[in-house]
């Protein structure tokens, strides 16, 4: 038998002390369908049937199994589990984000601002990746993200809380801005941009790129304010988002792509914190991200 992990045994426990799948979900804060699907794993790890439900019904009934195991569980479990739910009811409530470096950068301080005069007590840790954030947020490492991307991961629901234009900038010593074909002018220009798998490197590259003709990439980096810094130090042009610029730049001219989409941002989280208050509230504020790009 594969051995039953804390989290199946937690669940079917508190379904068998509560009566009921629902009464268990609130208490943990997920689906009620996950509850069901917990106890259904430890049933197949442990061979026997544990809880009995039927169609329609608002509580359960446990099997002699099942009430055998709860008996045995209880004097252990029950003790744990008060004694942890008051160790974190003193913990400091946080909030984990997982975010490019340039929303946070660019977008967040103003949103952030807000949140923290809602929630001064709920401490915000920020890791600055744009790779591997479902992953993360699916193994436990993140609560929510805000990104480009889109997973269709039913595990990581994600909303649309804005959209947003890119920009071309370059050196302004290089003269005017271009007045007929972009993709003439980029020509023999040395192209900053992000890392490969980064969703505005493939845009700008499916945009740029003439016919079959390869793009010479001179430099790649993370982050919009890294490339951005290489256009101001006369590297070469990128493509970056349009609230990267600020009107107080002298180094750089920028302009818009009125032939390029939109580009979303979405707001993601672990499916189970979808009605989390902190969260909640945190997606409305990011709303305002459009107010924030002027």
């Amino acid at each position: 038998m594969r051995e039953a992990n804390l989290t199946l045994i937690q669940t079917f426990f508190i379904v068998a002390r509560d009566g009921s799948y629902s009464a268990a979900a609130r208490k943990l804060g997920m689906s009620y369908q996950s509850a069901a699907n917990h106890v259904r794993r430890l049933e197949q790890l442990l061979s026997e049937r544990l809880v009995v439900s039927e169609q329609g019904a608002k509580t359960v009934t446990l099997t002699p199994r099942g009430r055998s195991l709860y008996k045995l569980l209880l004097p252990e479990l029950d003790t744990m589990l008060t004694r942890l739910d008051r160790t974190l009811q003193k913990e400091r409530p946080v909030l984990r984000i997982g975010l490019p470096q340039a929303i946070f950068f660019y977008l967040m301080p103003p949103i952030l601002a807000q949140f923290r005069a809602l929630f001064p007590q709920v401490e915000i840790i920020a890791f600055e990746r744009d790779t591997a954030l479902p992953e993360m947020i699916r193994d436990g490492s993140l609560d929510l993200c805000i990104t480009e991307r889109y997973f269709g991961d039913p595990n990581v629901p994600q909303h649309l809380v804005c959209t947003y234009r890119p920009a071309l900038v370059f050196p302004r010593e290089w003269g005017a801005p271009p007045q007929g074909e972009i993709r003439q002018w980029v020509q023999g220009r040395p192209f900053v941009t992000y890392e490969p798998g980064q969703l505005l490197r493939n845009l700008a590259i499916d945009y740029l790129q003439a016919g079959d003709t390869e793009m010479e990439i001179a430099i790649s980096t993370s982050g919009s304010s890294s490339v951005k810094r290489c256009v101001e130090a006369g590297l070469g042009y990128a493509i970056i988002p349009a609230w990267c610029i600020d009107g107080t730049e002298t180094t750089i001219t920028a302009i818009d792509l009125p032939e390029l989409p939109e580009i979303p941002i979405y707001f993601g989280e672990a499916s189970f914190l979808a009605r989390n208050p902190y969260v909640v509230a945190l997606r409305q504020l990011c709303v305002g991200f459009t107010s924030v790009m002027g």
